[in-house]
């Protein structure tokens, strides 16, 4: 985090920063642009040694990234994406999957969640694993290597912002799950859930889970 933050506030001394590791005082909230750091997304993964964990550095303009970076120092895959110049894995484009049917879809997320018996209606069959990066988990799906992911707990900017764009740049969509876009940099800056997939997809999902949570 203090590589980082000297890195990039000596460059940009004009930009707000806000960073899991740094105590948010606010001030970025007068910036025109911010800067959004998670030094380590998948703690949990670091420190058994699972290669899941990324660096996320987003940079915010008007609620909106428009710079995301998400590296996975153990893989050696770099994801990233600026606004309106696509997005790209290790040089390399890359688009979300095409998949326009839950059934048969790779979904990174919570199995248990999926399988409670809260719901009413059960969900397809689907094929479904875990990250514990949520970048990690969106840089996936903008790569096509995952079909969707769903976050069902509550995240930073700073988990999500990179990934946003990287997912949008692949020519996916992420909301929360009634299909609102996110706006980051907020006086309190964290989003409620998240679900992130190509657009036909991400049509799907929500009208699954109107037509669960109607019934």
């Amino acid at each position: 985090d203090n590589i980082l933050r000297e890195t990039l506030k000596s460059k940009y001394p004009d930009y707000g920063w806000l960073s899991e590791e740094t105590p948010d005082d606010g001030s970025r909230l007068r910036c025109h642009r911010t800067w959004m750091i998670d030094p380590i997304d998948g703690t949990r993964a670091f420190t058994k040694g699972i290669p899941h964990f990324t660096i996320s550095i987003a940079l915010v303009e008007n609620g909106k990234a428009i710079l995301g970076v998400v590296f996975n120092p153990a893989t050696n895959e770099m994801f990233y994406a600026t606004r309106g110049d696509g997005a790209y894995k290790n040089h390399s484009q890359i688009k979300v999957s095409a998949r326009q049917a839950l059934s048969g879809a790779r979904i990174l997320g919570d199995k248990h969640w999926f399988c409670a018996k809260s719901w009413r209606t059960p969900w397809p069959e689907m094929h479904i694993e875990s990250r514990n990066s949520i970048a990690y988990r969106l840089a996936l799906v903008a790569s096509g290597e995952f079909d969707m992911t769903i976050g069902t707990r509550q995240s930073n900017d700073w988990d999500i912002a990179a990934g946003a764009i990287i997912v949008s740049e692949a020519g996916g969509t992420i909301s929360d799950y009634v299909g609102n876009e996110f706006v980051f940099n907020q006086a309190k800056p964290v989003q409620t859930n998240l679900i992130a997939s190509g657009p036909h997809l991400h049509d799907e999902i929500i009208t699954q889970l109107a037509q669960i949570s109607a019934d």
